[in-house]
């Protein structure tokens, strides 16, 4: 599923402009503009990363990814082999720190189904939760430079002898300090009705500002007019 997203040359990956911009749009649903293939600071999404490593690595029953840096295009991102903990770097400059424990599965269907399942709602957090899980706080972000930055994410599963969970999203956390907060997002993998697993995305939020409904209303209007007219 994730071949065409990324360049593999074995020790390490490469991903374009237009590959991580495809993703955002296509996989992601997610229109952030620092996403677009003309952004002057384009940066490749971060679940691009995530569903990579779960591509190269597989699955384990423990999994925590810390972001450290933005990437851009054509960064050789180094891809260590057979280690349960390793950093992603093109040099001395890291930017996915990963840890890894427990049983590892290879299994492509299972794989498939979590990286769809995941990057599907984590593209539309925003601004479908960050928004009303600020506003019930009586905060918002600020609309001239919305700054979510994304932190880490966790996946804990209990069993691993699934092959197509889905992913139901469970409560969220919004916690903030003067014009600095965070938000962590939790969802948890059921197959059959049962839970199978669970995980986190942490983000941090900077510009926090008193709630106004006409200026969210603005917000998300031209968030969805923008996503309407890249998708026409």
């Amino acid at each position: 599923m994730l071949e065409q997203f990324y360049q593999d040359f074995g020790t390490h990956v490469c991903i374009s402009r237009e590959q991580g911009s495809r993703f955002a749009k296509a996989v992601a649903d997610d229109f952030n503009p620092l996403h677009d293939v003309e952004a002057k600071k384009f940066c490749v999404p971060g679940d691009l990363l995530f569903s990579v490593v779960l591509d190269k690595y597989g699955i384990n029953e423990q999994m925590h990814f810390t972001f450290a840096n933005m990437v851009d295009e054509g960064v050789k991102l180094s891809m260590p082999q057979g280690e349960a903990q390793f950093d992603i770097k093109d040099g001395d400059k890291c930017y996915l720190s990963v840890q890894r424990e427990g049983e590892n599965s290879q299994c492509k269907t299972l794989t498939n189904a979590l990286i769809k399942n995941y990057v599907e709602f984590s593209g539309k957090a925003f601004p479908h939760v960050v928004v009303p899980l600020m506003a019930k706080q009586g905060v918002m972000i600020n609309p001239a430079r919305p700054m979510i930055i994304y932190e880490s994410m966790s996946i804990h599963m209990d069993t691993l002898a699934v092959t197509a969970p889905e992913l139901r999203e469970a409560e969220h956390v919004f916690t903030y300090e003067g014009k600095r907060g965070k938000i962590i997002l939790r969802f948890d993998f059921l197959a059959q009705g049962e839970v199978v697993g669970r995980g986190e995305k942490h983000m941090l939020v900077s510009g926090i500002r008193e709630y106004c409904q006409d200026t969210v209303d603005e917000l998300i209007r031209g968030y969805n007019e923008r996503k309407a007219a890249l998708k026409s």
